[in-house]
């Protein structure tokens, strides 16, 4: 039997998340519904309003998690290399869930959620780009939740038998046009 500090914390906003990531791998984005999170949090889907205004709000919430999930890039001596690191960092985390770049990248165009993942790229392309880092990690997070999307459409693809590859030979398999692309970002912004 579940004490009750567990089930308190599991109606905490950060635990009503926490239910959402496990739903969202186990069944994926098109069965995360506000009914289905509540069935598994014991509780009436009117009660999850009273942490998130709409389902859109608890999947910025989702993705802010996924997003900071990616693993901090230390500064190093070779700028484009940190680049490399930070977008490879964001890419892992939006691929470590299912689903994971598709919520982003609706958030991100809806405006919601918060800027971290375009801070750490602006952060790592100030050496190179300057006073466009902004735009640059504007351009180089498109290509990261684009890149990680059409991996995960892949995936999906994969399992259902209408891809010809298995769910990891398809990450394997996109790595290195990810990092050559990367590169050619990098390039542009160093020559700039």
């Amino acid at each position: 039997m579940e004490s009750r500090d567990a089930r308190t914390e599991r109606h905490t906003r950060d635990g009503i998340v926490d239910t959402a990531l496990a739903l969202l791998q186990r069944a994926g984005l098109p069965d995360l519904s506000m009914r289905r999170l509540a069935a598994e949090l014991g509780v009436q889907p009117s009660a999850l309003y009273w942490h998130f205004d709409n389902k859109q709000s608890l999947l910025a919430d989702i993705a802010d998690r996924i997003v900071a999930s990616a693993a901090p890039v230390a500064p190093s001596a070779e700028p484009a290399a940190d680049v490399a690191a930070a977008a490879s960092a964001l890419r892992d985390a939006l691929l470590a869930y299912r689903d994971g770049a598709e919520i982003v990248l609706s958030t991100q165009a809806l405006g919601l959620g918060s800027d971290v993942a375009h801070d750490r790229l602006a952060g790592v392309l100030a050496p190179l780009a300057g006073d466009d880092a902004q735009s640059a990690a504007t351009v180089l997070l498109q290509f990261v939740l684009g890149h990680a999307s059409l991996v995960q459409q892949r995936i999906q693809a994969a399992r259902f038998g209408a891809y010809p590859a298995a769910e990891a030979e398809v990450v394997e398999q996109t790595a290195s046009d990810f990092a050559r692309g990367v590169r050619m970002l990098v390039g542009g912004y160093a020559r700039g």
